[in-house]
């Protein structure tokens, strides 16, 4: 059951993608015919492939992670805190030192990893840019082999399903709907792309990226009946 977990065993985290060339013309002759095939779908006769590639952060293949970031509960006492960290800039370097952080601190049976739509996108998409990058999967990421019972992820926007495979729920109604105070924040994922090329702002992304991931918590407390957090007991690291 959710409410038998131990939250200082769950560390949650959100990831923010973009392309990985600034513009279509970058990619090679190769890679722009791999992107139309691999984009025809999405964007039928709506959009040419050039036109189109400014989404194409939403694919491990043709993306890149700039920032990972991280959460997770600590108790002293009665005193109950979320701490929240970032991984962020050269994606090598990043994704390198997120997998050190899993490997010594979230290694063992009893940790999780938690994201909103983490088994469709976030999880696949590290695991994938690390084998991209030469990087050898942690456990937790490494699935292969694995029955279903023994993924060690945990995916809100999966618990509000209640089997309904059909339905998606973003994280910002999903909080709206649970009386979770919405974040102050000046951007939407949508945004993510222009703010990294266009204004060189990644500090911007970061802060983003960090207030989705304490909503991830605040999201698994109310679906757990407990107290949310307030702005005291969240810790930036």
């Amino acid at each position: 059951m959710l409410y038998k977990l131990d939250l200082a065993n769950i560390l949650f985290l959100d990831i923010e993608t973009v392309p990985e060339n600034k513009v279509f013309s970058e990619l090679s002759e190769e890679k722009r015919i791999l992107w139309e095939q691999k984009s025809k779908y999405q964007r039928k006769e709506e959009f040419s492939p050039e036109e189109y590639y400014d989404r194409a952060g939403i694919w491990a293949e043709f993306g890149k992670i700039i920032c990972i970031s991280v959460g997770y509960f600590t108790e002293k006492g009665t005193q109950r805190n979320f701490r929240v960290t970032s991984f962020y800039g050269d994606e090598p370097k990043l994704l390198k030192d997120f997998k050190n952080l899993l490997q010594e601190h979230f290694n063992q049976a009893k940790h999780l990893l938690c994201g909103h739509n983490g088994k469709e996108f976030d999880f696949p998409y590290i695991a994938r840019r690390m084998l991209i990058n030469n990087i050898k999967l942690p456990y937790k990421l490494n699935l292969f082999g694995k029955k279903p019972w023994e993924i060690p992820h945990l995916d809100t926007m999966e618990l509000w399903k209640f089997g309904d495979y059909k339905h998606y729920t973003s994280l910002k109604l999903m909080a709206n709907v649970l009386g979770i105070p919405s974040p102050k924040d000046d951007m939407d994922g949508s945004m993510v792309r222009d703010v990294f090329y266009e204004e060189n702002d990644l500090d911007r992304i970061v802060i983003y990226c960090e207030l989705d991931v304490v909503t991830t918590a605040q999201v698994l407390l109310r679906l757990r009946g407990d107290d949310l957090l307030n702005e005291n007991q969240i810790k930036k690291i």
